[in-house]
């Protein structure tokens, strides 16, 4: 990053302050990321290390000590070194040529391969560590990275969106004034997507209540513009002052429903799914698949959801949220367990959805007059530190649905119909209602199989409309 200095584009003294935070954590990951890398094997400083212990613990009442660690060093080095390359080959039975040559050369043969074989264990089991406390490293890197870019940007956006309108904040005060409302303060805010947001420090008259959302009606008609409550805000306005946020209102509105069952209709699935309204008039819904099937799929798919959630309603970026939660599902981790992430991404201000999936299945979306698919090639979260992630954007019309399944639906259908015979049971669902085209999937798919369910099977669909 350019240092603001050069640029002088950035005035705001807290700018500057959150800009010289973001940079020490830019240069803490870039510390982290220059120490020790990776060894694929053991150094000659490592080998002779081990030299030394096996020969000091095998070889010290030894008749040919002197001769095998003088003149022969090299030789009895080498021999070592021999046993090395045989294990990594063949396993601690060696094969039978290297343990003839062994007891040719050494007359503690057993001894000293036995020693050998345990020194090298050790050591293996050491080099094993070292990197896993540097994938960590890295891990942790990454995430500090993540981090200082998204202090930067989530600076700016507020630098730039917040303004201030000394016409509109007294016709605003006035408004208020004559419904009873005295205003303390007010922060106006433009989104980068140019919506507004007014955040007000107000109260009502001494013995009065007043509804925020009728507060936001009187806000909205200072403006010229629908306004209504943040989502989440205090439902009434009392005599103490408190802070309220108003945004404008959605032009798009969303109504979901999901059809599950369990893997041999088991109560418990290892499917979670996340429904959730988000800052910026955006509604977020994800559907995560858990490695294999019943109690610990669904507590594994529950956390990813989990830590999703508390990441989107933060305001990280969809990408960014994905690529941190992975992160801290690999490190400091032994053994492998993924799980999928499917996300939706609603904007119910234009009418679009971003679609972001990390080893989902296949996704359709229901127009009017067709039924389009967007898959996926990537791998579930929790394999690699690096993940790529695919992602696509479309504008949805008023009508259309989003039909999100897990993988347990897609392959209880034949291999090479899954999504001609997907496209048809969608095409057929002429249902309005969300929940029961999302069980009419699902009754369909059951039918066609004819038989319990092989996986846990979740179906969810969202339908958007305007307003």
């Amino acid at each position: 990053m350019a240092e603001v200095k050069e640029k002088e584009a950035f005035l705001n003294p807290y700018v500057i302050q959150m800009d010289k935070f973001a940079d020490s954590l830019m240069h803490l990951s870039k510390t982290f990321l220059t120490l020790e890398e990776y060894k694929g094997t053991l150094s000659k400083e490592e080998i002779e290390e081990m030299f030394l212990k096996v020969t000091d613990k095998v070889c010290g009442n030894c008749e040919k000590k002197a001769w095998c660690l003088g003149e022969n060093r090299v030789h009895t080095y080498q021999m070592l070194y021999e046993i090395l390359c045989t294990v990594e080959e063949y396993g601690a039975e060696l094969n039978v040529e290297m343990k003839r040559s062994l007891q040719k050369r050494c007359i503690m043969a057993p001894r000293f391969l036995r020693e050998t074989l345990e020194v090298f264990e050790n050591a293996k089991k050491i080099l094993m560590w070292n990197n896993k406390i540097i994938q960590n490293r890295e891990g942790y890197a990454v995430q500090l990275n993540h981090f200082a870019k998204m202090i930067q940007y989530t600076t700016r956006e507020l630098d730039a969106g917040i303004f201030e309108d000394e016409h509109l904040e007294k016709r605003l005060k006035n408004h208020l004034k004559k419904a009873g409302l005295k205003m303390l303060s007010s922060v106006f805010y433009m989104t980068p997507q140019g919506k507004y947001e007014v955040h007000l420090t107000v109260r009502a008259a001494k013995g009065h209540l007043a509804a925020t959302k009728d507060v936001a009606v009187l806000v909205g008609n200072a403006m010229g513009r629908v306004m209504m409550p943040e989502q989440g805000e205090r439902p009434v306005v009392g005599e103490e002052y408190c802070t309220i946020a108003c945004v404008e209102s959605a032009r798009y509105h969303t109504l979901q429903g999901v059809a599950k069952i369990g893997k041999g209709c088991e109560k418990i699935s290892g499917d979670t799914f996340l429904m959730k309204d988000l800052p910026g008039g955006k509604k977020g819904i994800a559907l995560s698949d858990g490695m294999g099937s019943g109690e610990e799929a669904f507590r594994e798919s529950k956390m990813v959801v989990e830590m999703l959630e508390e990441l989107l309603e933060a305001g990280f970026p969809i990408k960014t949220a994905i690529q941190m939660m992975n992160t801290a599902l690999v490190i400091g981790r032994e053994e492998v367990r993924f799980s999928t992430v499917d996300v939706s991404l609603f904007d119910l201000y234009s009418g679009t959805c971003e679609f972001v999936k990390a080893g989902a299945s296949t996704t359709f979306i229901k127009h009017k007059d067709s039924v389009e698919k967007i898959s996926s090639t990537t791998l579930p979260v929790g394999v690699l530190q690096e993940i790529e992630l695919e992602s696509a954007r479309r504008e949805l019309s008023s009508g259309d649905y989003v039909i999100m399944m897990t993988d347990g639906v897609m392959d209880a259908l034949p291999i090479g119909e899954q999504d001609e015979l997907m496209r048809t049971f969608i095409q057929g669902a002429d249902i309005v209602n969300p929940k029961e085209m999302a069980h009419y999937i699902l009754g369909q798919v059951l039918e066609w199989t004819g038989e319990l369910p092989v996986d846990d099977m979740t179906i969810l669909v969202i339908g958007m409309w305007k307003l």
